[in-house]
This record gives C-alpha cells, structure tokens and sequence, in this order.
C-alpha cells in the first residue's frame, strides 16, 4: 500500500510539471535566434561620446540575462542596430522659497532598436529608455555624466526584457 501511494503521489508530482521546459523562454517569432551582434549604437543627441556607454551596457545585461549569447556580426543569427534618440533631465527638486533652483533632476536616456536576422528580415523594432535621478552639486554637467551609467543601466535592462521575454 505504501509503494501504491508514493508511485501515485510521484506521478501527481511530475505530471504537473509537464507543461515546463528548462531553459529561456524566448518569444514564438525569436525562437530561432541563439546569437545576437550588437554594434555600436548612433548617437542622434547632442550629448557627447556615450554611443560606448549605451553599446557595452547593453551587451553586459545581454550577457548577464543569458537568453541570447553575443557574438561578432558574421557569426551572429540576428544584429541589433540602434540608435540613442534622446538624453534630457528634468527638476525633480527645488529649493524650498526658491522654485527656480533645481536640487535634483531626473535623467531620462531613450533609444530606438531594430533587430534583424542574418536574411535581412526584421525580426522585432522597437524603443526602450531608463531614468535615474541626481542631486546637484557645483557643476551640473559633471553631475549629469556621473549619472548617465545608471540611466544606461535600467534602459539595458529594458531592452533586454522586451527581446528575451517579448514585453
């Protein structure tokens, strides 16, 4: 009797699993894709030498998320081109008894992507963007370039997400 019970509770227990697989769970119309090249994103802003910043950000999160392994353009089963549509910060904090001194602003970095297969079709276009915040000190420039990595980090994430999970 207990060898009946513990077979039917096993079989319960991996019957219901039936459905899962092991490994990523790409989206139907990328199921094919093992290797993406990412080249050096475009710069379309005016904000100066971050098409590396955005570019190695996002392969790093590529390589972290595991999904897609990185790869040179002629062994690679799809590119990612892009390019970095906008870099802007907004006040998010003034000073109290004086609005038009900002204390903090917010960072907000976006860029346009396009994802297409060795063959040329293009497989999945879209946007993504990241924010962060900073606190001004003496020189807002500087701080605002300090800031930039963070910003890159959520948009890397971002993108990421919406090619390895299709959201």
């Amino acid at each position: 009797m207990k060898k009946v019970f513990s077979s039917l509770l096993l079989a319960v227990l991996v019957g219901g699993c039936a459905g899962y697989q092991l490994g990523p769970a790409t989206p139907a119309h990328l199921r094919n894709i093992k290797s993406i090249a990412v080249p050096t994103f475009a710069n379309t802003t005016l904000t100066p030498r971050i098409e590396v910043l955005i570019t190695s950000t996002i392969i790093k999160q590529f390589q972290q998320d595991g999904t897609f392994r990185i790869a040179g353009e002629d062994q690679a089963d799809a590119t990612l081109k892009g390019e970095i549509v906008g870099v802007g910060r907004s006040p998010a904090r003034s000073l109290r008894g004086n609005v038009l001194s900002t204390t903090e602003f917010n960072l907000n970095v976006s860029v346009r992507y396009t994802l297409i297969a060795r063959d040329g079709r293009v497989l999945h276009p879209g946007s993504a963007g990241g924010s962060t915040s900073f606190f001004v000190g003496t020189d807002v420039g500087t701080d605002e370039r300090q800031a930039l990595p963070l910003a890159a980090e959520e948009l890397a994430k971002n993108l990421v997400s919406q090619l390895s999970e299709g959201w």
